[in-house]
This record gives structure tokens, C-alpha cells and sequence, in this order.
């Protein structure tokens, strides 16, 4: 069993819902004012705050208050977690499906179907 890495799991229910990877994918472009992330969403102003709470609870963004703009902007180095997870599983996958292929292959020698 995989231990259980509470960053890990606060990145993976941030990144879960697709309006906060919409917004990670508008704050890609560059930092904008909340009331910019909120406009194509359709959601009221205080639904988006709750979800841009959650990314920065998960560290993902950053946000700075300026007079009476709130802005966001995104911290790209707290994905490293993510993709290391991402390569572990992979390379944990790669080398069962590796040992599987070896099986069926041995077994099919065994049987004479190695065509």
C-alpha cells in the first residue's frame, strides 16, 4: 500500500473539479484579477472564491490583494509532486505489464503457439 501523502491528496481534490483546472489553465497565461477568473464561468463571485480557496489551499496559486483587486496567480512547482507520483505509477505499470508480457510470451512457447 502506497503511504498516504496529505499534499498529495489536497493537489488531486483541487485538481479534480474542471472549473479550478480552468482556472489553472487561464492562470497559465499569465496572473488575472478574480473578477477575470470568475467571468467565463458563470458562476457567482462567491462560488469562484470558494474554489480558488481550494487551489490555494493546495498551493497551486498564490494571491495578492491590491487596493480593491484581489489577483491570482499560479505557482507551477507545486505540480512536482503530481508528476512525480505520475512517473512512479507509470514505471510501477510498465514493468507489471513488462513481467506480463514475458509470461504470455513463455507460456505460449511452452504450449507451441509462438507464432
Amino acid at each position: 500500500m502506497a503511504k498516504h501523502d496529505p499534499d498529495l491528496s489536497l493537489l488531486f481534490h483541487a485538481l479534480s473539479d474542471p472549473t479550478r483546472r480552468a482556472i489553472l489553465t487561464r492562470l497559465a497565461g499569465g496572473p488575472a484579477a478574480v473578477t477575470d477568473l470568475a467571468a467565463p464561468t458563470g458562476l457567482r463571485l462567491p462560488t469562484v472564491m470558494r474554489h480558488l480557496a481550494v487551489l490555494e489551499e493546495a498551493g497551486l496559486i498564490a494571491s495578492a490583494k491590491e487596493g480593491r483587486v484581489r489577483s491570482c496567480a499560479i505557482v507551477p512547482e507545486a505540480l512536482a509532486p503530481v508528476h512525480g507520483w505520475l512517473d512512479d505509477q507509470r514505471a510501477l505499470w510498465e514493468g507489471r505489464l513488462d513481467r506480463l508480457d514475458d509470461y504470455v510470451m513463455r507460456l505460449m512457447k511452452e504450449t507451441g503457439h509462438d507464432d
